[in-house]
C-alpha cells in the first residue's frame, strides 16, 4: 500500500477527546453515532474480513479492501448538512436491476474506483471520500490487506460432541451451527496502517463493541501489531457488551459469557470499562465477577433503544460512554 499524505479533514480542536473506536458493521455504526455527539477528534478502525454479499464480489475480482464496513463507518460519520446527508445517502444506496451490478451499494463502488485511482492507497481513498463527506472524524482500515477469517467451530451433533470443523470466511462462520472454539486471521500478521498505531498512542479512549462478537469484534485483538498497540496504549479501554446473542455466531451466550471470550484474547490489553444494557443482564452478580476479573469497572445503563428494539440508541449510549470518559 502506498504511503498517503495524512488526514484531509480538519483537525481536530486542541483539547478535544481523542477516541478510536474499533469493530466493524452495524455495531461500529452505533458506536461511532455516539461518539460522534461527543468529539469529533473520532477515528474508526474497521475489520477488513467481510467477504459476503458486495464487498466479498468486489474483493474475488480486485485486490482491494472490502469497502462495505468502511462505507458504513463514513456514512455514520458524515456531517449533518443537507449536501453531505444527501452524499451519504447516496453511497448507502443499492442498485437496482439484475445484472451484474445489482445490489451493490454506490459507496462500495466509489470507494474501490478511489482506492484504484490511488494505486491500492485505501487510506488515502478513505480521507478523500471523508471529506467530500464532511465526516466528523476519520476511517481506517484495520489491516492494509483483506483478512480471512479461520474458525473451530464445535459439532451439534448429540451422538459426536467432540468434533469439530474448520469454518473458513465470516460469513461461512456467522452461519455455522455450533459453538466457536478457536478463531484466527488469514494472514496471521498482517501489515497494519501506521495511521491507525498513531491513533491508538494517541488516544484517550479505545473503545471495543458492540457488534458480531467473532467476526467484527475479537479480529482487533487477532492481528499481532494492532493487539501490541492496544496493549501499549494508555488510553482507557471501554467494551460495550451486545444487547443479545447473536444467532449463528454466539447462540445462548451471556453477557458474561461474551466477556470470558473477550478475555481469552485480551494478550496484555487492559480494561478499564465494560458498559452493558441493565435490562439485557439476568445475572448481575456473575457479569460484576466477571468484569472485576479483567480489572474493570462495570457501568449498568439504559443504553438500549426504547421501543425494544434490539439495538443500541446513540444518545443513550453517548450518556454511558459520558460518564465513563468525563464529558458533557
Amino acid at each position: 500500500m502506498a504511503a498517503t499524505d495524512g488526514p484531509l479533514a480538519e483537525p481536530a480542536p486542541p483539547g478535544a477527546l481523542r477516541v478510536v473506536a474499533l469493530g466493524g458493521g452495524h455495531g461500529l455504526a452505533a458506536s461511532l453515532a455516539a461518539w460522534r455527539q461527543l468529539t469529533s477528534a473520532l477515528t474508526a478502525v474497521v475489520t477488513v474480513a467481510d467477504d459476503g454479499g458486495s464487498s466479498g464480489r468486489i474483493r474475488r475480482e480486485m485486490p482491494v479492501l472490502p469497502p462495505g464496513d468502511l462505507r458504513m463507518a463514513l456514512a455514520t460519520l458524515a456531517g449533518e448538512g443537507p449536501r453531505t446527508q444527501e452524499m451519504a445517502t447516496l453511497l448507502q444506496h443499492r442498485l437496482g436491476g439484475n445484472g451484474v451490478l445489482a445490489g451493490h451499494p454506490v459507496g462500495n463502488l466509489v470507494l474501490t474506483g478511489l482506492t484504484e485511482m490511488y494505486d491500492g492507497d485505501a487510506v488515502r481513498a478513505l480521507d478523500v471520500l471523508g471529506e467530500l463527506l464532511g465526516a466528523a472524524g476519520r476511517v481506517l482500515p484495520m489491516a492494509a490487506v483483506p483478512l480471512d477469517l479461520v474458525a473451530t467451530v464445535a459439532s451439534v451433533d448429540p451422538d459426536d460432541p467432540a468434533r469439530s470443523r474448520r469454518i473458513r470466511g465470516q460469513v461461512a462462520i456467522a452461519s455455522t451451527p455450533g459453538r466457536v472454539r478457536e478463531i484466527r486471521v488469514s494472514p496471521d500478521d498482517p501489515p497494519v496502517p501506521e495511521a491507525v498505531l498513531t491513533a491508538i498512542a494517541a488516544a484517550d479512549v479505545v473503545s471495543l463493541g458492540p457488534g458480531s462478537w467473532y467476526t467484527s469484534v475479537l479480529p482487533h485483538l487477532l492481528v499481532p501489531r494492532l493487539r501490541e498497540a492496544l496493549a501499549a496504549t494508555r488510553a482507557k479501554v471501554v467494551v460495550v457488551l451486545n444487547l443479545e446473542p447473536q444467532p449463528g455466531e454466539t447462540d445462548g451466550f451471556s453477557p458474561e459469557e461474551h466477556l470470558a471470550v473477550l478475555r481469552a484474547h485480551l494478550g496484555g490489553v487492559s480494561l478499564h470499562t465494560v458498559i452493558a444494557d441493565a435490562s439485557a443482564v439476568v445475572d448481575r452478580r456473575g457479569l460484576l465477577s466477571a468484569v472485576q476479573g479483567c480489572g474493570a469497572e462495570l457501568i449498568l445503563a439504559p443504553v438500549a433503544a426504547p421501543d425494544g428494539a434490539p439495538r443500541h440508541d446513540p444518545s443513550r449510549l453517548a450518556a454511558a460512554l459520558a460518564s465513563v470518559v468525563g464529558a458533557r
